[in-house]
């Protein structure tokens, strides 16, 4: 497999640098965890594995067909390529996956205890509910397996004893669900604390679907 950057294919790889920078300075993971991928013409762009938020360049992110073949000479990718390349041979709609080890989305993910709707901003998932993927050795085939199933008709899961997730039909969104998941397990970890959240009914996340039409998928203060 070769391959020859232009300006556009850089202005894609430049976009997955400052979100995976954004991913870390936001608290989302740390050091070089969690990895970020963009649909490509030839498959996807993948953050390398073991490369630190400060130090990765355009020019070191992973070129890699869904089947995993490689252009020759790259980074390897992130471990976890198998999960990425899953999502996109599943979900045609979707441009990028974020998958992070955010701190109270992993204590909820290592309980395996899905999100409900404690809040009304679960909508920005597409669901009612953050499920939990079960439990696979992370960067396995068994693990991208694992998550296909959940992930189907939503843009998050949880991975158990893992992380979690988020996907979306370009890279903004799939940061945006990122974040939204983290607080929603926030949220939902702190109602636990004091005994337990109150779920909204499927009609009024009906009604929070139809309001998002009108306004989009913006948190209110």
């Amino acid at each position: 497999m070769t391959s020859t950057i232009g300006g556009e294919e850089m202005d894609q790889r430049q976009a997955v640098v400052d979100g995976y920078k954004q991913l870390i300075s936001s608290g989302l993971g740390t050091g070089s965890s969690g990895n970020l991928s963009v649909r490509s013409d030839d498959g996807m762009l993948i953050t390398p594995t073991g490369v630190l938020a400060e130090d990765l360049t355009a020019s070191q992110l992973v070129q890699l067909s869904l089947e995993g073949e490689a252009v020759i000479g790259q980074l390897l990718p992130s471990s976890e390529w198998h999960m990425h390349a899953a999502v996109y041979r599943d979900r045609p709609e979707i441009q990028a996956v974020v998958h992070c080890h955010s701190r109270y989305a992993t204590i909820l993910a290592c309980d395996h205890r899905p999100i409900p709707a404690v809040h009304y901003m679960i909508a920005v998932t597409e669901s009612d509910e953050i499920p939990v993927a079960p439990y696979a050795t992370f960067g396995t085939v068994a693990l991208a397996e694992s998550i296909i199933g959940g992930l189907r008709g939503r843009l998050a899961s949880l991975l158990a004893n893992h992380g979690q997730i988020a996907i979306g039909r370009d890279l903004p969104q799939a940061m945006r669900v990122a974040s939204e998941v983290e607080e929603l397990a926030a949220i939902y970890w702190g109602s636990l604390a004091i005994g337990g959240g109150k779920t909204l009914s499927a009609q009024s996340m009906n009604e929070v679907r139809t309001a998002f039409v009108t306004y989009g998928q913006q948190r209110e203060d």
